[in-house]
């Protein structure tokens, strides 16, 4: 069964991509505290800049962007 995780869009094809392994969680590993828990919008944000501009050789202001844009089209932060 795949599922895609709520805060990154990250498919989660195996028990291991979920948060802690754990499949009832609508959320990725990369997504989680070490506690298992959803990392917070500004947690993610900055995470997923920094992993747009290592990924797509982009400036910080235009990862900001990209990671803001796309973020806001997933279920963990639409209102």
């Amino acid at each position: 069964m795949s599922t895609q995780c709520i805060a990154c869009g990250m498919p989660m094809t195996e028990k291991e991509d979920h948060a802690q392994g754990d499949e009832s969680k609508n959320y990725c590993k990369y997504c989680a505290r070490p506690d298992g828990t959803m990392q917070s919008y500004e947690e993610k944000l900055e995470s997923y800049t920094q992993f747009i501009m290592k990924t797509q050789n982009a400036s910080q202001a235009e990862a900001g962007d990209i990671a803001r844009l796309q973020m806001a089209n997933l279920p963990a932060w639409t209102k």
